[in-house]
């Protein structure tokens, strides 16, 4: 039996519930003041860009206001527009970087609605490809990632920034 080695999933595995119970990740990344490490692509006045340390695909992203809020109807105008502007601007840095050929984009609200930080809604962006949903996360339960979260953070922070001096 061929073994497929995913020593990544052991942090997800063994301290969701502790993360859970301790901090909303949400709140606490923007503190990080080493942005690879906390893996923030780009922060804006009311919400920022985070890589998502458990991707569903290479590239996945998500958009989460600084405030802590649950609910969309709880969210300002201004929070609610700065989350789709920057919603947008990580679906064009991905775009440029790695030409997928289509997006998910989503929030899950609410605990039965799959959200894992049900009290901080998030935005994610997932880039999908042709065939990304292979045999593999079917019958190997394993999803291959063919780059690292690091290296996809770099391209991304590069374009994002790039970006941004353009469009000012």
């Amino acid at each position: 039996m061929d073994r497929l080695w995913r020593p990544w999933r052991l942090g997800y595995v063994s301290n969701i519930e502790k993360t859970r119970d301790e901090e909303c990740i949400f709140c606490s990344k923007p503190s990080e003041e080493d942005e690879l490490v906390a893996l923030i692509l780009h922060r804006g006045e009311a919400a920022y860009i985070i890589m998502n340390l458990y991707p569903y695909n290479t590239g996945h992203v998500m958009v989460a206001p600084y405030r802590h809020v649950g609910a969309m109807e709880e969210l300002t105008p201004s929070e609610l527009s700065e989350i789709m502007g920057l919603t947008t601007l990580a679906v064009r840095a991905i775009k440029q970087e790695m030409k997928p050929q289509g997006f998910n984009l989503g929030m899950n609200l609410g605990e039965a609605a799959g959200a894992g930080f049900a009290d901080h809604l998030h935005m994610h962006i997932v880039p999908r490809w042709q065939g990304d949903t292979n045999f593999m996360p079917v019958v190997g339960r394993s999803k291959v990632m063919p780059e690292t979260i690091e290296g996809t953070y770099r391209r991304l922070s590069r374009a994002i920034a790039a970006m941004l001096d353009s469009d000012s």
